[in-house]
């Protein structure tokens, strides 16, 4: 599996790719850095990230695109410019019809770090030991966006099975309902198991 990795923002847009299975050593197959000037206008900064990302895609052809899920409870102006260029990192990706998944900073950091509250530097470290990198990649939002692939490639398993069981759960609920369903007045419903095999009557020889 072949993931990109997205950390939005709009002066820096993280963008990293990790190629590899779950349980086996990954390999990073890039990582960089999207920029905007930041006297530019909110516009012409989120179409220099469309061409960005559109170009990551076009080179590196990843079989899906992992973007952290933005939420602020204090900085509303901040997280608004991240939650526009996020947008945009997922256009990019749905236009090609790649699936696109959220994790959110606590999930990245368990994945990568064991704990939901490590810090940059300790994100930066895990990822250059994983990836068997000589240094941390810089600046942190490339580390992040791979700490993101990272946890993507980690948990898309176990997230292929939940959901499997819940597509399961839901597919019993709507037979069971189907089952329950009162029949229409005059219709008599027979259990399958009481109907006997169809017998064709016998035909008529001919002399």
């Amino acid at each position: 599996m072949k993931v990109l990795g997205v950390d939005p923002g709009l002066t820096r847009c993280g963008v990293g790719v990790v190629d590899g299975v779950a349980g086996r050593p990954l390999t990073m197959a890039g990582v960089g850095v999207v920029r905007t000037p930041a006297d530019a206008d909110i516009a012409h900064r989120l179409v220099l990230i469309e061409r960005g990302i559109d170009e990551w895609l076009d080179e590196q052809r990843p079989d899906c695109v992992a973007v952290e899920r933005v939420f602020s409870q204090h900085n509303v102006r901040t997280v608004m410019g991240t939650a526009q260029a996020s947008a945009v990192a997922m256009l990019c990706a749905a236009r090609r019809g790649l699936p696109v998944a959220l994790h959110t900073p606590s999930e990245v950091k368990a994945a990568v770090t064991g704990s939901g509250r490590a810090d940059k530097a300790q994100v930066g470290a895990m990822v250059t030991r994983l990836l068997r990198l000589d240094a941390p990649p810089k600046p942190a939002d490339a580390a992040d966006a791979l700490a993101l692939a990272i946890c993507h490639i980690w948990r898309a398993p176990a997230v292929n099975r939940l959901q499997q069981a819940h597509a399961a759960n839901r597919l019993q609920q709507a037979q069971a309902a189907a089952r329950a369903r009162p029949a229409p007045a005059g219709v008599r419903r027979t259990p399958a198991r009481a109907l006997g095999p169809r017998s064709e009557a016998p035909q008529k020889g001919t002399r």
